[in-house]
């Protein structure tokens, strides 16, 4: 299971977004929300789904959009279920190191 990820170093922060490679380039929409997985944002590497999950190890801020992305996540613990925000049935998660 492959999904796309793009690693960028900004300022001290290491910045890793990911998403499943069937959602890329897709608009969701849910009541007021309006999420654009844009492909400037989230298209780097195409990566097996664990390589991706190991990066956030080393990771600052992490920007996830997905249901295999996310429920990988969960399943190594990286993400509370809870703190998932689901966007026309896809899932929505974010991870801040302070």
């Amino acid at each position: 299971m492959q999904v796309y990820m793009n690693l960028r170093k900004i300022g001290g922060n290491v910045l890793l977004a990911i998403c499943d490679c069937e959602i890329l380039g897709k608009t969701l929409r849910e009541g007021k929300i309006t999420f654009h997985v844009k492909e400037e944002f989230y298209k780097g590497a195409k990566v097996d789904i664990e390589e991706a999950i190991d990066m956030i190890e080393n990771s600052t801020i992490v920007n996830m959009v997905g249901k295999k992305i996310v429920q990988k996540a969960i399943e190594k613990g990286y993400v509370h279920p809870e703190a998932v925000l689901n966007i026309e049935g896809i899932p929505h998660a974010q991870i801040i190191k302070l």
